[in-house]
């Protein structure tokens, strides 16, 4: 049976029903292993036997096909998670150990019916974004082996967009989940700290740490993170998913404002940065420009403040007697913590938490973030003459993501202007939005048509949907005192409503000042006929709960009814019984209640 390139799980699910066994795929994976180009991919494959042996005793296990969610999926894991019977080298031959039991997303995955076809390449402990600081070699771009994977997760990337496995674990510090996917055109799957486990996982921050998927498409990515989350009692920084809903239609996503960009004189990167803007906005997000500094200055932290130090903390006892068995780059970097004492970690955390006070101002205006991936790539022998510059200039946008308890998901942006080397953009959201932020991130893959990891004709498999969720927000059309920046606007921001959109009414609205009313509001009166030119509202969204106590604290004579928009949709808003108005002040020429509330400070 012949098989495509890129084994994602649709595909693969279509295949076994077709009657492919997986020992037949764990030969033609074998195969490939044995074809393939690039001889860093693997420090420690499985070997042709145990593929075999793992193989069969899964057909043992559940005879019919696809009868568990990963039933013969191949996969491969970066070599710094435990697998038992593979040793587990964190890219440093001195330090290899073999684990007696599976790291816990390891023994979760195998019960879901996956199958470990190795341990794979990285820059070494899982320091570096670029994938050559590995005693085993650099993994090289499946698209011009002249140029870096990414790392530290650069087998894992690799191994999947070359076909050798359905999807790879990478870990994720600074962006390591992230970035290999830019330079492979792969998803990478990032969740939210602590909702997998890093049980069994060879820390770099262990405050910080994450471990990532890499896959063909979204909606592979999500299922395969299903399988691995969930609280585990023995990885003291997991916590109990509380889920966050996202608009399902208009996100406002923050993009990059101008004095904020760098893309380290990448065109083509910019070029498709702006693509990918102009594709959210084709599926119905609204562009927000934010100040990135805040966030810029809390990833310089990562690299350059005292959370080196937990680097340090991880493998303390190692460096200590086998210093020289270190990469240099990731030697100087690690004994550079040294200089940092327990005043500088407690000063650290408190500019952290200054940064994040900031942020919280652009959360108020957006849903999501949208940034670059990585503003540039280089070739190995660039990144070998200046390693740590040029290493951080992939962390641009990458690094504050973990040290702020974000979710991301990082999907392909398309290739260069001649087709050669791809780029990616990543979506950011709240902690626990992980499943929200999928649909909109599947429908940016989709848009796009650039295939799936090396093959780029491939077309992204339906099945593998990821069908847009509903969030439970009721939507609600406000046109006085609740309007941004007004004195109500609190009784939308306390309970978590979100702004949608500003917009304008159909054109028959009329808008009246209500007398004797504190703090001043309007009455918006429909009057079917009048030609007016619709006046400025805002469409907010808040839970059931917050809707309901919302209506009941509406004093007479306003009410709810539906409100007709310019664009036809009808909405729940405030409306205005008939007799208020009698004798109160026609303000509709001046197009809204912000423009009245401008008027009456001037004149005051």
């Amino acid at each position: 049976m012949m098989l495509p390139l890129m084994l994602d799980l649709a595909s693969l699910k279509v295949a076994y029903a077709d009657g492919l066994t997986p020992l037949a795929l764990v030969e033609e994976i074998i195969a490939r292993r044995k074809a393939s180009s690039d001889p860093a991919i693997f420090i420690t494959p499985t070997p042709d036997d145990d593929l075999r042996a793992a193989a069969i005793a899964l057909m043992q296990r559940a005879s019919e096909p696809n009868s568990l969610p990963l039933w013969g999926v191949p996969f491969a894991a970066k070599d710094n998670i435990d697998v038992a019977g593979l040793p587990t080298t964190a890219g440093c031959p001195a330090y290899a150990y073999e684990p007696k039991e599976d790291a816990t997303v390891i023994a979760r995955l195998k019960a879901a019916g996956a199958i470990v076809i190795g341990k794979t390449n990285l820059d070494q402990f899982a320091t570096g974004l670029n994938g050559t600081r590995s005693p085993y070699g650099a993994s090289r771009s499946v698209f011009d082996p002249a140029y870096v994977s990414g790392g530290s997760s650069s087998g894992s990337a690799v191994a999947v967009a070359s076909g050798l496995a359905s999807f790879a674990l990478g870990t994720d510090t600074a962006g390591s989940g992230r970035v290999p996917a830019a330079f492979n055109n792969l998803v990478g799957i990032k969740p939210t700290p602590g909702l997998v486990p890093n049980t069994g996982v060879v820390p770099a921050c262990r405050s910080v740490d994450v471990v990532t998927v890499f896959a063909a498409t979204v909606g592979d990515g999500l299922s395969i993170r299903k399988v691995m989350d969930g609280y585990d009692a023995a990885d003291p920084f997991s916590r109990k998913a509380e889920p966050v809903a996202l608009p399902a239609s208009g996100l406002r996503i923050g993009v990059l404002d101008d004095a904020e960009r760098e893309f380290h004189g990448n065109k083509d990167v910019e070029v498709l940065y702006d693509a990918a803007i102009e594709r959210a906005k084709s599926l119905g997000a609204t562009i927000v420009p934010f100040d990135y500094a805040p966030f810029r200055q809390a990833a310089e932290l990562l690299y350059n403040g005292p959370w080196v130090a937990e680097r340090l903390a991880a493998v303390k006892d190692f460096i200590a007697t086998n210093a020289e068995d270190f990469d240099p780059t990731v030697r100087t970097i690690i004994e550079g913590a040294r200089t940092y004492n327990a005043v500088d970690a407690f000063e650290g955390r408190y500019k952290l938490e200054a940064l994040r006070q900031i942020t919280l101002a652009t959360w108020e205006t957006v849903d999501v973030l949208m940034l670059p991936t990585s503003p540039t790539t280089y070739t190995v022998e660039e990144m070998l003459a200046d390693p740590i510059a040029r290493n951080g200039h992939f962390g641009r946008y990458t690094n504050f993501a973990n040290l702020f308890g974000y979710a991301a998901i990082a999907v392909p942006a398309g290739f260069d202007g001649k087709g050669h080397l791809p780029a990616g953009i990543t979506l950011f959201g709240p902690a626990f939005s992980d499943d929200a932020l999928a649909p909109f991130a599947d429908a940016m893959h989709r848009t796009l048509a650039a295939g799936m990891g090396k093959d780029k004709t491939a077309a992204i498999p339906g099945a593998s949907r990821v069908q847009a969720l509903d969030d439970g927000f009721v939507p609600i059309v406000v046109v006085g005192a609740h309007l941004t920046g007004m004195p109500l606007n609190h009784e939308l921001t306390g309970p978590g409503g979100k702004l949608v959109k500003t917009c304008r009414t159909a054109p028959d609205y009329r808008l009246y000042v209500l007398p004797d009313t504190t703090p001043p509001k309007p009455g918006l009166i429909r009057e079917p006929g009048f030609a007016g030119k619709g006046l400025e509202v805002e469409v907010w969204k808040v839970t059931p709960a917050a809707f309901g106590r919302f209506v009941q604290n509406i004093p007479a004579p306003l009410g709810i009814g539906k409100v007709t928009l310019d664009d036809g949709s009808q909405v729940s808003g405030f409306l205005c019984e008939g007799h208020a108005i009698t004798g109160a002040r026609e303000i509709t020429e001046l197009g809204g209640w912000r423009a009245y509330m401008k008027e009456k400070t001037a004149n005051a």
